[in-house]
């Protein structure tokens, strides 16, 4: 029998220094899978070589304009020719069995989709901090993020991800959490396969960098939670659409 095809999208931003490398990951996946596996690069106000780069590893290339990373997703799902869907950022890479498992997942008719545990490339103190919170958040609400994945119609069934700027990611969990109730299927993880989630901003910042952030930034913390985003769209910008580090 015929196994069914994916289609794995992936968001870049001036990514000409990851877009090979999480391509390539897909590509073991895609082997190691056995079926078609069709890779959307979506270049969203890319200035650099990615678009040049992702073509050449055999990518599909789109491209967005948006600062918002679910419309820029959104595009990739929009073009998809695949039956099932995987989302990974340009920067990560997925482990060799996960289309694989994802393809076993959807094919026992339990599940609407899901996530992926997230493992960091290297590790320290506060790596592990952040790695434990992770784990307790994702354990204690269910809303598996990292690698997003479901059938190709379940997205588009739903509209696609959530097209907020920030946690678009627990807000897109959460919609197909709810679809997956109304048909009686659960949204869940992969048990096998991880996403590696680079450091690539520790690296460059400090590994204290989010709990830094969010000392330096209470106050535009608090006004968001208020109502008056202005702040907080300029640090998103900053640490988000705008990065290249």
């Amino acid at each position: 029998m015929k196994k069914p095809s994916f289609t794995v999208i992936i968001p870049a931003h001036n990514e000409e220094k990851y877009v090979r490398r999480c391509i390539g990951s897909v590509k073991e996946a895609g082997e190691h899978y056995g079926g078609e596996v069709e890779i959307i690069v979506v270049c969203n106000r890319c200035t650099d070589r990615t678009e040049e780069l992702a073509k050449a590893a055999g990518a599909r290339v789109l491209r967005n304009e948006d600062r918002c990373i679910a419309k820029v997703r959104n595009t990739g799902i929009a073009a998809a020719r695949g039956e099932y869907i995987a989302t990974i950022d340009c920067d990560n890479r997925m482990t060799r069995g996960t289309l694989k498992e994802i393809a076993y997942l959807l094919g026992t008719g339990r599940f609407i989709g899901g996530g992926a545990p997230i493992r960091f490339e290297r590790y320290s103190f506060p790596l592990w901090l952040n790695d434990l919170l992770c784990r307790v958040s994702f354990g204690l609400t269910g809303l598996y993020c990292g690698i997003f994945w479901a059938r190709t119609e379940t997205f588009r069934a739903v509209g696609g991800f959530e097209e907020l700027k920030a946690m678009e990611d627990a807000a897109t969990a959460k919609k197909l959490k709810r679809f997956g109730k109304q048909k009686g299927l659960e949204y869940t993880t992969l048990r096998k396969n991880y996403l590696i989630n680079s450091t690539r901003k520790y690296d460059d910042l400090g590994d204290w960098l989010y709990l830094k952030l969010m000392l330096q930034n209470l106050w535009t913390l608090l006004k968001a939670a208020m109502g008056d985003k202005r702040g907080l769209d300029k640090l998103l910008d900053r640490m988000f659409y705008d990065y290249n580090g």
